[in-house]
């Protein structure tokens, strides 16, 4: 997201300066519990992985006394972990607060290929938001100030896999091959020699919804 002026709310998930990519010489081969080879850290940390076993890419954090994000924000950018979090435990991307409500959890979605119907399988890499910050978080994203939003009050958001960088072995090592942004789901082998940074939830079960018909939570 990036704002229209330095007044606007940073999103919780935005990354910051001072927040710096662990080195790629952190990364090895190493082997599951059952013998197969996958990408692993040298030192790595029950955090490292997610609740599917892939690996995630670590970036430092900038954190303050209030528990929440410090320096400029990188517009455009997300933290790998801060957007693992929200969209994990479906808090607001905003104010990192539940975003689970009595009848569902509020996501936004892009117009650019139409709006979404009943029938329409949607995947989103992008956390949901809290009724109260719905409004800014559709304004300051560039993307969907672009193409338009859509309000999708979901009953149903099941886990579907992830977004990241593909690897490999070779006998020289470790090494990064071509990625793009298509989610590759879990239980896909691939993702065994991958290095994940954004959750990806698949949306069904939910009802279009108009920003201005919400009424903003407590």
């Amino acid at each position: 997201m990036k704002p229209a002026s330095r007044d606007c709310l940073v999103p919780y998930i935005t990354a910051r300066e001072g927040e710096e990519a662990d080195s790629f010489l952190s990364l090895r081969a190493t082997f599951d519990a059952t013998g197969r080879s996958r990408l692993g850290y040298w030192d790595e940390g029950r955090d490292d992985r997610d609740v599917r076993g892939v690996l995630w890419s670590r970036v430092s954090q900038s954190i303050g006394d209030n528990g929440l994000p410090t320096g400029e924000p990188k517009w455009r950018l997300v933290h790998p972990a801060r957007q693992r979090e929200t969209m994990l435990q479906l808090r607001c991307q905003v104010c990192v607060d539940n975003a689970r409500t009595p009848d569902g959890v509020l996501f936004l979605e892009s117009k650019k290929d139409g709006a979404p119907t009943a029938s329409t399988t949607v995947w989103t890499a992008q956390p949901p938001v809290c009724r109260r910050h719905a409004h800014v978080a559709a304004k300051q994203c560039p993307y969907l100030a672009e193409h338009g939003s859509v309000a999708l009050l979901v009953q149903s958001a099941p886990l579907y896999g992830v977004i990241g960088t593909p690897h490999e072995y070779t006998g020289n090592g470790v090494h990064v091959l071509a990625g793009d942004d298509i989610p590759v789901p879990y239980g896909d082998p691939t993702l065994r020699w991958f290095l994940a940074s954004q959750l990806v939830r698949t949306l069904r079960a939910f009802t279009v919804v108009d920003l201005d018909d919400l009424v903003p939570d407590a």
